[in-house]
């Protein structure tokens, strides 16, 4: 504002002295000093775009570390009610695993994550090593991981979405004969301009009849241009956060990691670099977009075939594109989803990496950890413990009070499981396990648009787990069962969890029951794989203690009265009392 302010002063102090030289040069001077300016100004309001961007990235790190989830970007990814146990673990939603992992720039990244922690069956012992690798040589490589989220960032806030670049290469395949047509269309737009400037001499009118050839001619191919145009629109965004990803690793040799080096080869290739092909797709794009601009479109189709000419290039650069792109997004997808795992092990250097056992070997299954912690629970606030479950039909039945920690034990387990298999740092000082497939019972609801009640969906849901115990092609099951058959009459409950347990215990399978029916614990003396364990409280100053600590054996105390006296709901005079 300046320049153009102080410009117009001088310009018209010269003209009014009468000065038209120098007020010409003056302006000429100011026009140049401005273009100057706006272009420094325009080249520092992106960089501090970006710098906005990067201290964006780092607040919603540090928001991971502290488990703030104020910070933490929200996610609207959701899972189907009827996996087996991403809702009892708290996989998705607002304060979830995945939205404390989630770091992906791709939507193909973000899907491969989720398949990651969802996935049932089991991955070879090498395809896991070679995930776990990946993510543990990422993991050091902060940079790089913060430079691919700026670099997508700043060109879309979203996730980078392939799908409608994946059609826009199948629609390309089938646009036949355009080679002839470009040839005819552009004959007869030469021919219409040689036409009409021989009418403009004084000629006859004949570019009349060329041009209406012409006009049929476009009108002829004008709905396959559309389709392809309806594709391309605005797709070229997509394509230069693609590239501008793909180009960092493009440039960076990363032979101190071998698995790394592996991975990004195919980006590497002299002949066809994938950030100067995709932004050669990107080009033809911003071609065709210009259909978007109805009058500049319609006045520049008149002289050239331009929607043809584009079509016609964005189908060459299809076709050499078609059989590499897919390959480069699936490998782009495999390092995104381990770059959002490696941030997680950064940002957590305390948790250990587990150790996977060989598979195949029935006497090694199950899991054996210390210092088992919740990742969704703030740092200072987690209270740790130690887990050996091994064998198939062990069942450890977890008795304790209210509020001392059995749900949330049930839960650590599960979902420091989803991490081990999923590749990446479990919240633990030592892991080691075999592959498992989860099956929980924990949040169970009515389900009222079936008319099913809370009792009914718990019986459901185990008679679901123990046909899943009963398919030996797969995995071993990992159960984890909260206060079993609750819903319904103690003695009913009693019956039917004995039952229940007998039957687990003898199955293939291994896990934890929680259960507030302390006459259950008898069965430890009966099933020699059942081991009690147990939380308890202490009452200290007429208010319930917990330390949360795992202990062996059935739990010695119990507190419901005691909770509601605490509250003033009326209970036996005996109970009253501290």
């Amino acid at each position: 504002m300046g320049v153009v302010l102080t410009g117009i002063l001088v310009c018209v102090a010269s003209y009014e002295l009468g000065w038209f030289v120098t007020g010409n040069w003056a302006l000429l001077g100011f026009f140049l000093c401005f273009l100057c300016v706006a272009n420094v100004h325009n080249r520092l309001e992106r960089r501090l775009r970006r710098l906005g961007t990067w201290i964006d990235i780092q607040e919603s790190n540090l928001a991971r570390l502290r488990v703030d989830w104020e910070g933490i970007p929200e996610t609207t990814l959701r899972l189907s009610s009827e996996h087996p146990y991403a809702m009892d673990l708290d996989l998705f939603g607002k304060h979830s695993l995945f939205r404390l992992l989630d770091t992906t720039v791709s939507r193909d990244g973000q899907m491969l994550l989720v398949a990651w922690m969802t996935r049932q069956h089991p991955v070879a012992f090498n395809q896991w090593e070679i995930r776990q690798e990946l993510v543990r040589a990422l993991t050091p490589l902060r940079g790089l991981r913060d430079r691919s989220q700026l670099v997508a960032k700043s060109l879309s806030p979203n996730p980078i979405n392939t799908d409608r670049l994946e059609s826009l290469l199948e629609s390309s395949e089938s646009m036949a004969h355009l080679g002839p047509l470009l040839l005819a269309a552009s004959a007869l737009a030469g021919l219409n301009a040689a036409l009409f400037v021989f009418w403009l001499l004084g000629g006859t009118g004949y570019w009349i009849v060329s041009f209406l050839l012409y006009a049929l001619l476009l009108l002829f191919t004008g709905r396959r241009v559309s389709r392809v145009f309806g594709r391309a629109l605005d797709l070229h965004l997509e394509l230069d956060a693609v590239a501008a990803v793909l180009g960092i690793f493009e440039k960076r040799s990363f032979r101190r990691f071998p698995i790394l080096q592996a991975m990004t080869v195919l980006w590497r290739n002299e002949d066809s670099r994938p950030s100067v092909a995709i932004r050669q797709l990107a080009r033809v794009c911003s071609g065709l977009s210009l259909k978007a601009h109805p009058l500049l479109h319609i006045g520049l189709h008149v002289l050239v075939p331009w929607d043809l000419a584009w079509t016609w290039y964005l189908r060459n650069v299809c076709n050499r594109l078609r059989s590499v792109l897919p390959a480069w997004i699936m490998q782009l997808a495999i390092i995104d989803a381990a770059m959002a795992l490696a941030t997680f092990a950064y940002l957590n250097p305390s948790y250990a990496w587990p150790h996977r056992r060989t598979d195949g070997l029935v006497s090694g299954t199950g899991i054996a950890g210390t210092a088992i912690g919740h990742p969704l629970i703030v740092h200072q606030q987690r209270i740790n413990n130690d887990l050996t479950l091994d064998g198939l039909g062990r069942v450890f039945l977890v008795t304790g009070s209210n509020m001392s920690g059995k749900s949330t034990f049930l839960r650590t387990i599960g979902i420091n499981v989803c991490l081990a298999q999923a590749g990446g740092p479990v919240c633990a000082e030592s892991w080691e396990w075999s592959w498992l497939r989860i099956h929980t019972c924990i949040r169970v609801g009515d389900v009222l648009e079936e008319g099913l009640s809370y009792f009914y969906v718990e019986v459901k849901r185990l008679k679901n787990l123990l046909v899943a115990m009963e398919d030996h092609r797969e995995a071993p099951v990992l159960f984890l069962i909260d206060e079993i058959f609750k819903g319904t009459n103690n003695r009913e409950r009693l019956l039917g969890s004995e039952a229940f347990i007998r039957e687990l215990t003898a199955g293939r399978g291994l896990g934890l029951v929680t259960t507030h029916d302390l006459e259950l614990a008898n069965l430890e003396q009966e099933l020699t794989t059942l081991t009690n364990i147990h939380f308890q409280e202490t009452l200290g100053d007429k208010a319930l203690q917990f330390d949360y600590q795992l202990r062996p054996g059935p739990c010695p105390t119990t507190n419901a009265l005691r909770i509601m006296a605490m509250e003033g709901l009326p209970v036996p005079e005996t109970h009253s009392g501290p």
